[in-house]
């Protein structure tokens, strides 16, 4: 799976949608989705790279607890074969849950 394919796989929660962050001034009221590549968990065989795994973290913004928003993400990370480790965070100067959505590509 490519960036371009994260992005369309993302879009189809039809939320406002960012790499890293939304910029200055710009971020939409929520909810809204930010992803990222934080780092990778690659394999190492015969001094090489033998197998890429790219770690994508996915964070879903919204002002009040919505399980129904968070259904529809994992139901589009399952569709995608993506299997995900899932935490919830209140981030108080901000006022908004953040619930996060750790998962791996192989390949990427």
């Amino acid at each position: 799976m490519t960036y371009d394919n994260v992005i369309e796989m993302l879009e189809e929660a039809g939320l406002p949608l960012a790499y890293d962050h939304f910029a200055e001034g710009e971020s939409p009221d929520p909810p809204f989705l930010v992803f990222l590549f934080p780092g990778t968990d690659n394999v190492f065989a015969d001094d090489t790279v033998y197998k890429k795994i790219d770690q994508l973290n996915i964070e879903l913004y919204t002002d009040k607890k919505d399980p129904e928003i968070e259904t529809t993400i994992e139901d589009i990370l399952l569709s995608h074969e993506l299997p995900y480790e899932k935490s919830e965070v209140w981030i108080e100067s901000e006022k908004m849950y953040e619930v996060l959505y750790q998962t791996q590509m192989i390949g990427g």
